[in-house]
């Protein structure tokens, strides 16, 4: 196969009952995997079966996708541990404590309830590459099967996963790291990390003020979380707090909000993290960031001595170049933050506490640990275009393409990114000068919807 048919930038996502996210398709899926794992096992001479955890988020139909998912495993003789609603980055950390074969999360991050999604880790924890993605779909091709009943796997519920997640989360900050009763708000998204993270900071001696940790199936990302920062500006600047913190609907991103309301994003957050780690020698190999990545954070980082490599959007992408560079710090604006030092994977609670390690051992605030970067004025239009078209590739759209360029050459950037999930063109342009930003934007949208009419 030379292309992917159901994986996307962050695994297999759609609206729930549909195409790949229906009961019927996760059951094939569940058994292709645990066939695949199988085959692999026997491969290495390891007659025993495989094991594989799951981890959901709050959506009400992961009751639904759990079960499918249980259920095919099984039939493909592999033993499931199931841990209930988990943050992302957690499951993929006790995948490999576990010594589990492979990991598998139910969720859309921050998509709203009606979609879903199926994430893929590999044994050390890690996103699974474009290759084994593949086999798995290659897998897909061959009908359900189902072992002889002496060798069909069992289910249990995982115990105390909670516990042993908050103690890899503390683990992750020196030892004697205390928050020393500063206050913070933190937004859960009504999500995964609804009981995790409020116990977290307060095991770390924060006074925390929790909102978005009433889930109830439905709600997951709805006006709060990392998706909605003002919810949690508000609150901040309400409550007096030092900050906030807002993570997404299954945990791996995380924004910032300082003690005036003003969010800060993961760019923030990487010139924070890198500025730091250079001063203490912890920062090793360039920093990694995405197309979508400001060009005031290149420019800062620059300024400072530190190389900066820009990958594919999604962290999978970002987790890749790390490896390549031998780097240990990279993310996306978005709030995914990879401290490969520290976690395997974007860890949007391992990523908040290196961020409030900084601030403390140095005794700032976030908003002058960031005073350092200035982000230049970015905006990104969404062209859509029918099934089969591909506008970004025109002669026309190129053309104005390397117009845009030209215009803001020595002072921005201006870059077209075809989505991963969706018939979209994300068209993007960022200037020091806000006015040559929006008619640089405007012109080169106009040009790919002229192509996609």
């Amino acid at each position: 196969m030379s292309a992917r048919r159901y994986f996307g930038t962050d695994g297999i996502r759609g609206r729930v009952g549909e195409g790949a996210i229906s009961a019927d398709f996760v059951l094939r899926l569940g058994n292709a995997y645990g066939h695949a794992l199988a085959a692999a096992a026997r491969e290495r001479q390891e007659w025993r079966k495989p094991m594989v955890v799951i981890g959901k988020d709050t959506r009400i139909s992961n009751y639904m996708f759990e079960a499918a998912l249980e259920a095919g495993l099984v039939a493909a003789g592999v033993d499931v541990q199931l841990m209930g609603p988990m943050p992302t980055p957690a499951v993929a950390h006790l995948t490999h404590s576990m010594r589990a074969d492979g990991g598998i999360v139910i969720s859309a991050s921050h998509n709203p309830h009606h979609d879903n999604g199926i994430k893929f880790f590999s044994a050390q924890g890690e996103k699974l590459d474009d290759a084994t993605e593949l086999a798995i779909e290659a897998a897909l091709e061959q009908p359900f099967r189902t072992v002889p009943s002496e060798r069909l796997g069992k289910a249990v519920r995982t115990r105390d996963t909670v516990g042993r997640y908050v103690e890899a989360c503390k683990n992750s900050v020196p030892k004697g790291f205390q928050l020393g009763g500063m206050r913070i708000v933190v937004d859960c998204a009504n999500g995964a990390t609804y009981q995790l993270a409020p116990l977290v900071l307060r095991e770390l001696d924060a006074r925390v003020e929790a909102i978005g940790v009433e889930p109830n199936g439905v709600n997951i990302n709805e006006g709060v979380g990392s998706t909605h920062p003002d919810a949690l500006a508000a609150r901040v600047r309400a409550s007096g707090a030092e900050l906030g913190i807002a993570f997404d609907g299954d945990g791996d991103r995380v924004l910032f909000v300082d003690a005036d309301g003003r969010i800060c994003d993961g760019d923030d957050l990487l010139y924070v993290l890198a500025c730091d780690w250079q001063d203490t020698g912890r920062l090793r190999g360039p920093v990694v960031g995405t197309l979508m990545s400001n060009y005031g954070l290149e420019q800062a980082l620059a300024a400072r001595g530190i190389g900066f490599v820009r990958a594919r959007v999604g962290d999978r992408y970002v987790h890749q170049q790390l490896l390549a560079h031998d780097g240990v710090l990279g993310g996306e604006a978005s709030g995914h933050l990879l401290c490969l030092d520290r976690a395997s994977t974007g860890d949007g609670i391992v990523s908040a506490l290196q961020v409030l390690e900084v601030l403390r051992r140095r005794g700032i605030g976030l908003a002058e640990a960031v005073q350092g970067l200035r982000k230049l004025p970015q905006k990104t239009v969404n062209v859509r275009f029918a099934a089969g078209q591909k506008p970004a590739e025109a002669a026309s759209v190129q053309a104005a393409l390397a117009e845009a360029q030209r215009a803001v050459e020595g002072r921005g950037r201006a870059f077209l990114r075809p989505s991963g999930t969706e018939p979209v063109v994300r068209v993007t342009v960022e200037a020091d000068d806000p006015a040559l930003v929006e008619s640089t934007v405007q012109a080169l949208a106009a040009a790919v919807r002229a192509a996609a009419a």
